[in-house]
């Protein structure tokens, strides 16, 4: 028996030299290098520029970024939470279809949010111009909230990041113990004050996790700052290497963005790592509260906003514009959009996922300190926001190939052009860099099935490692594996600053012609791209819902 077990055991301390080890640290290079070139960059820079920067530019940046994280954390704190808690503990109209709705937002860029409600609430759009009509009101004779504003922006980025605390927070609620509730009732408390003092301190590291997934996709957001004019971190590296052709600048600015995305992940990591406050799932606290009246109104009426507002309205807006637009969906051009968004997200997509699987297996395979490193690192990518991902590549290879260029020239006489820079690969190689934790997360979860019984019976049965991950693991873990990569085909279809920085010439997707076109204030013409993009970040939604909806 103990040789038998000794055979079992072997391959599993054998695998970290193999090939696959060698794939899984390959990735984990990969995912550092943007960080390091970054860093690189940002300190060999002249001292000038940061001066320059640091009396310029870099205060408004900090206080507006600063700005847009508070507002957007107390916002999709306050939505999120109350939300998550009124459809788990009360019973009023349309519960039901109202708590798997929570989460359509997610479908939505908030860039795309911004050029719906901009040309809403704009000063010709159909709201002043009613008010106008209706009133009799001038110009001049009113004040109106701008829209164009920080605080729009910030108003745009809760209304679709809010489901991120609304997921994790009625996950808690739901598995929290019925009696602690239940306890501070009979003693008096209202539902409103039992809610404060015992269900929401249980749920705090659910809920501290979700703002700060908020706090760090408002630090990664480039689309909706620049539509609406707010000067953030995000629009400052784009201007500074395109505008004023400033990479010292654009590195610097990289550096202060990725200090405070990663310390916001960081954050997060340790609020994940904290102390468990539930007691194992009895009941939902206070499911069978019963609402009446006005408070049953109210209830409903606090958790269709959000949907409304996130969703319906702009999605009607995008469809009213649409049909205005001069854009032909059909033709060569957005033909050629549609391609281009399309074989980037499933090239993006393909590779980042079987990236998680080398990740995931090799972990499985080499429970050592390398293997965990690599999987810890290979996670950094989401805290990094796709415009610091794309100066931290840009800046090296760039190097590479005007350095292989003037070799070439010297020795040859031959133009060797931007091998690197100029291809689709070096823009795949960021989404992947961007979007690799959701994969491995998602692989993880299917991983959870194939128990290590299931491992020795494969290798009792003679089947190598390889063999077992293509006949045994991959085949249980197909739905997993399929949701990682509509994940990330959708995120790839909707990411922006990585995309606007870094694509090939005459190489445009869907984001980036919505983008051109809203940046010409040619709203009608984004919807079109902008619809497209939405129809394609529904699917991943749906499939959430569906889920959720087993649980309702």
């Amino acid at each position: 028996m103990a040789d038998s077990t000794a055979r079992i055991r072997r391959p599993r301390r054998a695998q970290s030299g193999s090939g696959l080890g060698v794939l899984a640290v390959g990735i984990a290079t990969l995912v550092m290098l943007p960080l390091v070139a970054v860093l690189i960059a940002a300190l060999v820079g002249e001292l000038d520029t940061l001066r320059h920067l640091a009396t310029t530019v870099l205060p408004r940046y900090l206080g507006t970024t600063a700005q847009l994280l508070v507002v957007v954390s107390c916002g999709t704190f306050l939505i999120g939470t109350s939300t998550a808690w009124l459809v788990t503990s009360f019973v009023f109209p349309g519960r039901r279809w109202l708590e798997v709705a929570l989460v359509l937002p997610l479908a939505f860029p908030a860039y795309v949010l911004a050029y719906a409600y901009t040309d809403l609430l704009d000063h010709p759009g159909p709201v002043q111009t009613a008010l106008r009509s209706v009133t009799g009101w001038g110009p001049r004779d009113y004040w109106f909230p701008e829209i164009r504003s920080t605080g729009g922006a910030a108003l745009m980025l809760i209304l679709v990041l809010y489901p991120y605390v609304y997921l994790l927070a009625r996950a808690a609620f739901m598995t929290q113990s019925a009696t602690p509730f239940q306890a501070a009732r009979v003693l008096g408390r209202s539902p409103l004050s039992a809610f404060l003092t015992v269900s929401l301190p249980m749920a705090r590291p659910a809920i501290a996790a979700g703002v700060l997934l908020t706090c760090m996709e408002t630090l990664a957001d480039f689309g909706t700052v620049s539509h609406f004019g707010v000067q953030t971190f995000a629009t400052g590296i784009y201007q500074s290497w395109f505008s004023m052709a400033d990479r010292a600048a654009a590195a610097q600015l990289a550096l202060g963005l990725l200090s405070m995305s990663l310390l916001l992940a960081l954050l997060e990591r340790r609020t994940r790592r904290g102390g468990r406050f539930g007691t194992g799932r009895v009941a939902a606290p206070g499911a069978h509260i019963h609402l009446r009246g006005w408070r049953a109104g109210l209830a409903t009426l606090a958790c269709v906003l959000p949907v409304l507002l996130g969703a319906l309205l702009p999605a009607i807006r995008l469809l009213i514009m649409a049909q205005g637009s001069e854009q032909d969906v059909f033709s060569d051009r957005y033909l050629g959009f549609i391609s281009n968004s399309v074989t980037l997200a499933g090239i993006a997509a393909a590779l980042t996922v079987l990236g998680a699987i080398a990740l995931g297996y090799y972990r499985r395979r080499a429970a050592t300190r390398l293997s965990g490193a690599v999987m810890q690192i290979s996670r950094l990518g989401y805290a990094v926001p796709g415009g610091v991902i794309a100066v931290g590549l840009l800046v090296p290879f760039a190097a590479i190939d005007n350095g292989l260029d003037s070799f070439m020239r010297e020795s040859f006489g031959i133009s060797t052009g931007l091998l690197f820079t100029g291809s689709i690969w070096l823009l795949v190689a960021a989404y992947l860099i961007r979007f690799m934790a959701a994969a491995v997360g998602a692989y993880e979860g299917g991983e959870a099935i194939v128990t290590d019984s299931i491992d020795g019976a494969s290798r009792l049965l003679g089947r190598g490692q390889m063999d077992a991950l293509r006949r045994t693991h991959l085949p249980l873990m197909t739905p997993s594996l399929l949701s990682a990569v509509l994940i990330v085909f959708v995120d790839v279809m909707k990411e922006l600053p990585a995309t606007m920085i870094m694509r090939p010439f005459n190489f445009d997707t869907l984001a980036v012609q919505a983008h051109r076109l809203a940046a010409d204030e040619r709203l009608d013409g984004a919807a079109v791209p902008s619809l497209l993009i939405v129809a394609v970040g529904v699917l991943p939604v749906i499939l959430l819902i569906r889920r959720l909806g087993r649980h309702v």
